[in-house]
């Protein structure tokens, strides 16, 4: 972690820190952007409108982890009501915790939780599913991206864009739940909610679909986006490998897995002289690996008390590692839909992912989307030029099994 984020965490720091950055971002930093793009732009087959969005983007993202979790952001200590807000209560599970899950949450002082879901729903449709749920009919669990650090399950989190267009690609899944898990946090802010918190809070989501609303596994497509992709990931892993367990009896895994831009590698084995993580510069979190010897913060806060050692050796946190220590499988897994831009800082890591699922799978079993000329997550933003060929494939994906 930065030693600024160590100072500008505290006040009075914080304040000047923040009034200084929107001050040089009105004042200095968007307008030579504006002028700038005019004639040369960070990718030439970006419209101007795009790469100021893309500035902006980049721009925002470290004064938000300065900034700490947003205050007035839903979180899961209750479900915060509005037009066209369906939130539901899902009881904890305790019951289907291992041991290495129960040894993982004694280290990180956390155990499984009541928390929200919220659903969304297809145009026109009821805003959740009617009981018990039709045979055969899909449904989307999702685990919202974010850092581990921020973002909401909510419909008013910029996020909800990709819940509520995964129910309008077709009629057999209309619904989607999406998981409000707590989010990580370490110093200067609270030390809290580490790994596997997330992992406990998708699993809790997911029995809720298969035990309380009567969804068959098999009807089931986890989805996730950025770190939601790597819990996305983490939870499908925890379900294929102990579906035979004869020690806890979780829901068996699902039928699907759709990951966009996934978070795959938190150590270090993808940051190499000439790899994306240093070379795509322009990518919108390419403050990310700013400096290769230093670990992020959003990778101290999901990591916690197993300090960053844990990522070169944890499949569940890293699955995409290079190190040898690192013994990710994939067997078992269901059918795999992996969206990744061409310019994000995480191409390479998503690329090993992809490898290591074919190896395991089978080519016929995982599908793969890299749009050449976009950013980290692109998926998420409703003014991306790549979004809709994107949404088409996905759709297409789902027609097919």
């Amino acid at each position: 972690m930065s030693l600024a984020l160590y100072i500008t965490g505290r006040q009075p720091w914080k304040t000047f820190y923040l009034t200084f950055q929107l001050l040089t971002l009105a004042l200095v930093y968007l307008p030579i952007c504006v002028a700038t793009y005019l004639f040369k732009r960070p990718n030439p087959t970006w419209s101007w409108k795009h790469a100021m969005r893309v500035a902006l983007t980049r721009r925002l993202n470290p004064i938000g982890i300065v900034l700490g979790k947003i205050p007035f952001d839903p979180d899961y200590r209750a479900i915060e009501s509005g037009p066209g807000v369906e939130g539901v209560w899902m009881d904890e599970v305790p019951h289907l915790m291992n041991a290495q899950l129960k040894i993982w949450s004694s280290v990180a002082k956390v155990t499984s939780i009541r928390i929200p879901g919220y659903w969304y729903a297809r145009t026109g449709l009821s805003p959740k599913p009617p009981t018990p749920v039709a045979a055969g009919q899909k449904v989307f669990l999702f685990l919202h991206g974010g850092g581990f650090t921020h973002m909401s399950a909510h419909p008013k989190s910029p996020i909800s864009v990709i819940p509520r267009s995964l129910v309008e690609l077709t009629d057999h899944a209309p619904y989607a739940l999406s998981v409000e898990y707590r989010l990580s946090s370490t110093y200067p802010f609270a030390e809290e909610h580490s790994f596997p918190t997330a992992i406990l809070d998708a699993l809790t989501g997911y029995n809720f679909l298969v035990r309380v609303m009567g969804y068959d596994p098999s009807d089931i497509i986890v989805a996730g986006d950025s770190a939601g992709g790597n819990i996305a990931l983490a939870l499908t892993r925890y379900l294929v490998e102990n579906k035979d367990s004869a020690e806890v009896s979780p829901p068996g895994p699902p039928g699907h897995l759709l990951v966009s831009s996934p978070v795959t590698d938190m150590s270090n084995s993808h940051v190499t002289p000439g790899s994306s993580a240093l070379t795509n510069d322009k990518d919108i979190v390419s403050d990310f690996y700013t400096n290769p010897y230093d670990t992020p913060y959003r990778v101290l806060a999901y990591v916690g008390p197993f300090g960053a050692g844990i990522a070169s050796c944890n499949p569940y946190v890293s699955p995409a590692s290079l190190s040898p220590l690192v013994q990710a499988h994939f067997i078992g897994f269901p059918r795999t839909f992996i969206i990744a831009g061409g310019m994000e800082v995480f191409l390479d890591q998503i690329r090993s992912l992809r490898d290591k699922m074919v190896r395991d799978m089978g080519e016929t079993q995982v599908t793969y989307y890299e749009a050449t000329d976009a950013e980290h997550d692109y998926f998420v933003f409703s003014w991306h030029p790549d979004r809709p060929a994107t949404l088409k494939a996905i759709q297409e994906w789902l027609v097919s099994g």
